[in-house]
C-alpha cells in the first residue's frame, strides 16, 4: 500500500520507496540474527567478533565505525564481551590514548561455530530473489549508500545545489 502523505508526486514516491526499505531491512535484520541469542549474542556483539575475526585487532573507534555503532554504545558491547571472554582489551603501543581490542581464542572459537550457520541463514533469506535481482539490490544497496555518504562528507550547505542540479 503506497503512503497516506498528501505531498507531491516525488515526495509520495520517496516516501513509500523508504519505507519499504526499512521495513525490509528491518525484517531481514531480525530473521537473519535471531539465532544469536541461541549463543548468548546481541547483533552488536557478534558483529564485534566478526570484524575482528576477519579483521584482526582494531581500535575501538575503528570497530564503531565498522558496525556502525556509536563509540559510547561500543564501550558497553566491548565491556560484555571483555567479561565473558571474548575479547580483550590493550593499549597501542605508539598512540596510549587508543585502545585496541583483540579476539580472545574462546572469541575465535565462538565465532567459528556461529558464523557458517549465519552464512547460511542469510543465503536462505535472500533466496526469494533471483540471481540477478539479487545482484541489481547489492547494486542499488551500494549506489545509494555511497551517495548518502558522499553527501555526509560534504561541507554543510554545498549539497543543496548539487541535489538541485541533479548531481
Amino acid at each position: 500500500m503506497p503512503t497516506r502523505y498528501a505531498g507531491t508526486p516525488d515526495e509520495r514516491t520517496a516516501l513509500d520507496a523508504y519505507i519499504k526499505l526499512w521495513r525490509a531491512a528491518h525484517a531481514v535484520e531480525v530473521a537473519a540474527n535471531r539465532h544469536l541469542s541461541d549463543h548468548g549474542l546481541t547483533i552488536s556483539q557478534f558483529g564485534v567478533l566478526e570484524a575482528l575475526y576477519h579483521l584482526g585487532s582494531l581500535s575501538q573507534r575503528q570497530l564503531a565505525d565498522k558496525i556502525l555503532r556509536s563509540s559510547g554504545n561500543l564501550t558497553m558491547v566491548i565491556d560484555n564481551l571483555e567479561r565473558d571472554g571474548l575479547v580483550r582489551r590493550e593499549r597501542d603501543e605508539q598512540d596510549r590514548r587508543v585502545m585496541n581490542v583483540h579476539l580472545t581464542e574462546e572469541g575465535h572459537a565462538l565465532v567459528e561455530c556461529v558464523l557458517p550457520a549465519h552464512v547460511s541463514g542469510i543465503r536462505d533469506l535472500f533466496t526469494v530473489l533471483t540471481p540477478e535481482e539479487l545482484g541489481e539490490l547489492a547494486a542499488l544497496s551500494r549506489k545509494l549508500g555511497r551517495a548518502l555518504a558522499d553527501r555526509e562528507a560534504e561541507p554543510p550547505g554545498a549539497d543543496a545545489g548539487k541535489r538541485r542540479r541533479g548531481r
